[in-house]
C-alpha cells in the first residue's frame, strides 16, 4: 500500500518515506523483538500520501502564494499560519488514500478484537528529529481517537499542524524549505496510560552528560503532562553497568514528585482527554515499584546499544494489563553532543538571600530583571536578557526563550518542555519551583543559579559570579593517585569529567543534614520522642515508609550511591558521621540525644559514638546503609572509614560493633580505613595498620592537635599552619610506618588544595594518594606532575 505501511515493515533508513518519529518506532519492533521490548501496534501514512493530498486539493500553488506573502511581508505570520491550516482543515481525503487509511484502523480494531480500538495520532515531520534538529514537539499529537471519521480529522489536524506558526519559524531559521518537508502521521495503539502511568527516560543525565545512568520520570495518567512540564514528576536514576547482575538493584535516586495533575481520558463532550487533580494517594506514592525501573531501564539500555547513541524514549504503563511499553525513542541531541574535553565551571563570588528553589537545568549562572509572563499570548511583552518567569512553557514560547538570559517556571520536570529546550540554548533554567509567578515581581532584579547541584536557587539582586573552562587534555598523568573530596551527591556528578582516580573523601555529613535532616535516634526512638513540633516533621518527612529508620537508611544509601557511581569502579572512600555533638543537636530531634559539650571539637565525636549506648542504634543505620551500597544496589568500590578514631581499644570496639552491623573487615572485600587526624595514630601506625587497611590523613585536626591550636580561634590563626615542620614530621613519620606496614596512605584534609607547596612535600614523602577540592584538581595535578618528573 503507498500511502499507509505498519510499523512492523519500517525502519531507522525510512526516515524520508514516514519521518523520524515513525521510523524509529518501526525499528524497535522490527529489530528489539528478542529484546522483548513491547512497542504498541500500529502504522503510519507516507509522505507520498501527504504530497498526494496537497495535489488532490490543489494546495501547492495556494500555501506558495501564502508564503510569499510571508516572505515578502505582505502579511503577517498569524494571517499566513491561520489561512493554510484553514485550507488544510476544509480540504478532503481522495478515496485511495481514505480506504487505505479505513482498512489499516479496521485491521488494527481486529489485532486487538476490539470494535473500535482508541489510538494515539502523531504528527513526525520527515526533517523532524533529526539529529541536528530536535526541539521538542514542532507538530501536535492527539490522543483517545476513537472511530474511522475521528481517525480521518486527526489526520488532518496533523497535516495542518506542520504549519503552526512556531513550525513556520522553526523551519525558516533551520534552513528548511516549507514545500520540501512532508508529514507522516503515525497512528498507534493507546497504552491505557490514564489508568497507570507514564512518562520519559533518557540514557544519559541530562545536566551533567554522565553517560553511566539511566534517567527515568513519571507521573500518574497519561504522558503528555510530564513531556509538556504540567506537573511535577517522580524521577528516578539507575546505574547501568550493574544492570545485567539479576541479584542487584542498582537504584541509586529516587525522588517523589508532586504529580498535581492527571490526564485521563473525557468521557462524552468535544475533547478526548481531561487534566484531574492527583488523588492525595497518588501523590504520596512512587507511580514505578524498583522492578518496573529496572525493566525500563535495561530496555533503555538495549535501545541505546542498538542505535549507538545517547536516548530520549516516552513510556507507558497499562493499567489494565499492568505491562510497559515504549512508545516513542529519538536520540539525545545535548549532551551526548558537547565537547567532552572541556568543562566551564560557574560560581558565585557572594553569597545572597535566597528567594526560591527548583530544580537546576545547566550549570550556569545568571542575572537580570524579572519578566513575567503568564500566558503565550503576552510574549510580545518580552524584554531582550531578561529572566523570563511563567507558570510553564510549550513550543510556543521558544521564539522569547531564546532571548532570554535564563527562564524560571512554576512547574515540570527535567524532562519538561522548559528543560529541553533551555539546555539546547545554553541557557540556565529553575523549574518546579511551585510559586515562582507569585513571588517573583516584573522588573524585580534576582540572580539564578544552576551551579550548586541538583537545586537551583533564586536570589535576591544582581549578584557577582565568574566562569572558568577547564581543558582536560591539559592535565598531565601523574603515578599519585589524586582524588577529589565530594560532599553532596549532586557535586559528585557535577564533576565526573575531571581525571581522578576516585574520591578520597565523601562526607555523608551533607546527605545527612541537607537530604534526611533528621537525628537519627529520633527515628530509632521516634515513641519516646517528646518534642511535638519533631515529631509533626518527621512525620511529614517519613510519609510512606512504615518504619521510620528505612526513611534514614534509604536516602543515605541512595545518596552514598550517587557519589560512588560517578567514579566506578574507582575507589570511593566513605567516612562514617563526623558531626560534634553542637551540629548533631540541631538535627531535627537531636535536642533529646545530645549532650552539652564546653568542647565539641574534642568531645563526644567520631569513633566514640558508634559502640556508646547513646548512638550505638543510629550507627546501626549507618552500616545498614553502607551494605546496602556494596551489596544491594552492587557498588562494592566503596570503603568505609573510621573518624578520629582515638586509641587501639577503641578501634577495636568500633570494628567489632561494624562487624556486628554485617560490615566486616575482608568480607565481600570491604576494607576499611582510619583518619590520621590524631598524633596517637601517628605515634602507633603500626599497630593502627594491623586493624585497617589505610590511612586518610585530616590534616586540619592533626595540626590543631600536634600544635595545640583551636581551628576555630581567630586569635590564634596566625599559628594554625599545615605546613608547620612539626606537622610535616608527624606526616613524613606515618607515611614511612604506613609503607613498612604494608597500608596506603592518603590524605583528605585542606592543605594539599591550598597550598601547591605542601602537595609537592607530599609527592617527595611518596603518598599514595592526594584527595582534592574539585576546583584545586587541575593545578595541584600539574604540580603533582611536576614534583614526580624532579624525582624520577
Amino acid at each position: 500500500m503507498p500511502y499507509v505501511q505498519w510499523f512492523e515493515s519500517l525502519n531507522s533508513k525510512d526516515v524520508a518515506m514516514v519521518g523520524g518519529k515513525n521510523a524509529s518506532l518501526g525499528e524497535m519492533i522490527s529489530t528489539l523483538k528478542e529484546e522483548n521490548i513491547q512497542v504498541p501496534d500500529g502504522f503510519a501514512t507516507t509522505a507520498e500520501a501527504y504530497w498526494k493530498f496537497l495535489k488532490d486539493n490543489d494546495l501547492i500553488g495556494k500555501l506558495e502564494s501564502l508564503l510569499n506573502d510571508l516572505k515578502n511581508q505582505k502579511k503577517p505570520l498569524d494571517k499566513v499560519g491561520k489561512a493554510i491550516r484553514s485550507l488544510f482543515l476544509h480540504a478532503e481525503f481522495a478515496e485511495d488514500i481514505a480506504q487505505e487509511l479505513r482498512e489499516a484502523y479496521r485491521e488494527l480494531c481486529q489485532r486487538y478484537g476490539v470494535e473500535e480500538v482508541d489510538v494515539a495520532v502523531r504528527s513526525s515531520a520527515t526533517a523532524e528529529d533529526l539529529p541536528e534538529a530536535s526541539f521538542a514537539g514542532q507538530q501536535e499529537t492527539f490522543l483517545n481517537v476513537t472511530g474511522e471519521d475521528a481517525l480521518m480529522e486527526a489526520c488532518r489536524q496533523c497535516y495542518a499542524s506542520l504549519f503552526t506558526d512556531r513550525a513556520i519559524i522553526y523551519r525558516k531559521e533551520h534552513g528548511f524549505d516549507d514545500l520540501k518537508v512532508a508529514l507522516s502521521v503515525g497512528v498507534q495503539k493507546m497504552v491505557r496510560s490514564d489508568k497507570a502511568g507514564a512518562g520519559v527516560i533518557f540514557s544519559i543525565d541530562t545536566e551533567t552528560g554522565f553517560r553511566e545512568v539511566v534517567v527515568i520520570t513519571a507521573a500518574f495518567g497519561l504522558g503528555e503532562n510530564v513531556v509538556q512540564g504540567t506537573v511535577n514528576p517522580d524521577e528516578y536514576m539507575v546505574f547501568k553497568p550493574l544492570l545485567k547482575q539479576d541479584v542487584l538493584v542498582p537504584i541509586i535516586e529516587k525522588v517523589l514528585g508532586a504529580k498535581e495533575k492527571k490526564m485521563v481520558y473525557a468521557v462524552g463532550g468535544t475533547k478526548a482527554t481531561k487534566n484531574i487533580d492527583t488523588p492525595k494517594k497518588e501523590r504520596s506514592s512512587f507511580v514505578l515499584n524498583d522492578e518496573e525501573i529496572l525493566q525500563l531501564a535495561r530496555w533503555t539500555v538495549s535501545i541505546e546499544d542498538h542505535y549507538g547513541q545517547p536516548m530520549d524514549i516516552e513510556w507507558a504503563k497499562d493499567g489494565e494489563t499492568g505491562k510497559l511499553f515504549i512508545v516513542q525513542a529519538r536520540p539525545e541531541t545535548v549532551q551526548s553532543r558537547k565537547e567532552a574535553t572541556v568543562m566551564k565551571s560557574y560560581r558565585l563570588k557572594e553569597s545572597g538571600k535566597r528567594l526560591l528553589t527548583g530544580l537546576s537545568i545547566g550549570e550556569a549562572i545568571a542575572a537580570g530583571p524579572v519578566c513575567l509572563i503568564r500566558s503565550v499570548h503576552d510574549i510580545d511583552q518580552f524584554r531582550d536578557d531578561a529572566i523570563l518567569v511563567t507558570e510553564m512553557t510549550d513550543p510556543d514560547w521558544v521564539p522569547i526563550m531564546k532571548r532570554a538570559a535564563g527562564i524560571v517556571t512554576d512547574h515540570g520536570g527535567r524532562t519538561c518542555h522548559a528543560a529541553i529546550v533551555s539546555r539546547e540554548l545554553g541557557i540556565p533554567a529553575i523549574v518546579g519551583t511551585g510559586k515562582a509567578t507569585e513571588v517573583l515581581q516584573d522588573d524585580q532584579q534576582v540572580t539564578i543559579s544552576c551551579a550548586e547541584g541538583d537545586q537551583g536557587y533564586i536570589y535576591e539582586g544582581l549578584l557577582p559570579y565568574e566562569g572558568t573552562e577547564i581543558n582536560l587534555e591539559d592535565i598531565p598523568a601523574t603515578r599519585t593517585r589524586i582524588m577529589m573530596n565530594i560532599g553532596s551527591p549532586a557535586a559528585a556528578f557535577r564533576w565526573w569529567r575531571l581525571p581522578c582516580e576516585g574520591i578520597g573523601l565523601a562526607r555523608m555529613e551533607f546527605i545527612i543534614n541537607n537530604i534526611i535532616k533528621v537525628h537519627p535516634m529520633a527515628l530509632v526512638r521516634f515513641d519516646q520522642l517528646k518534642d511535638q513540633k519533631a515529631r509533626q516533621q518527621i512525620e511529614e518527612l517519613t510519609r510512606g515508609y512504615s518504619d521510620k529508620t528505612e526513611y534514614f537508611v534509604d536516602h543515605l544509601a541512595r545518596g552514598i550511591a550517587k557519589i560512588a557511581a560517578s567514579q566506578y569502579p574507582e575507589p570511593v572512600v566513605v567516612r562514617l558521621s563526623d558531626f560534634k555533638t553542637n551540629e548533631y543537636a540541631n538535627l531535627i530531634g537531636g535536642q533529646e540525644f545530645e549532650p552539652q559539650e564546653d568542647n565539641p571539637m574534642l568531645g563526644f565525636r567520631g569513633a566514640a559514638r558508634y559502640y556508646s549506648d547513646r548512638y550505638r542504634g543510629g550507627f546501626a543505620l549507618e552500616c545498614r546503609a553502607l551494605k546496602r551500597v556494596r551489596e544491594v544496589i552492587g557498588l562494592d568500590n566503596v570503603i568505609v572509614m573510621v573518624p578520629f578514631c582515638r586509641t587501639l581499644k577503641e578501634a577495636d570496639r568500633v570494628l567489632e560493633t561494624m562487624a556486628q552491623n554485617g560490615l566486616k573487615r575482608g568480607e565481600n572485600g570491604l576494607e576499611i580505613y582510619v583518619m590520621a587526624e590524631i598524633p596517637a595514630n601517628i605515634v602507633l601506625a603500626e599497630k593502627f595498620a594491623e586493624r585497617f587497611d589505610g590511612f586518610s590523613i585530616g590534616s586540619n585536626d592533626l595540626t590543631q592537635l600536634t600544635l595545640g591550636v583551636d581551628r576555630d580561634s581567630d586569635l590564634l590563626a596566625e599559628l594554625f599552619d599545615e605546613r608547620d615542620e612539626a606537622v610535616k614530621a608527624m606526616i613524613a613519620d606515618l607515611i614511612a610506618k604506613a609503607h613498612r606496614s604494608g597500608a596506603k596512605v592518603g590524605i583528605c584534609g585542606q592543605a594539599p588544595s591550598d597550598y601547591p607547596e605542601f602537595a609537592a612535600f607530599l609527592v617527595q614523602e611518596g603518598i599514595d594518594s592526594i584527595s582534592l577540592n574539585p576546583d584545586s584538581v587541575f593545578k595541584i595535578k600539574q604540580i603533582v606532575a611536576q614534583e614526580e618528573n624532579k624525582l624520577a
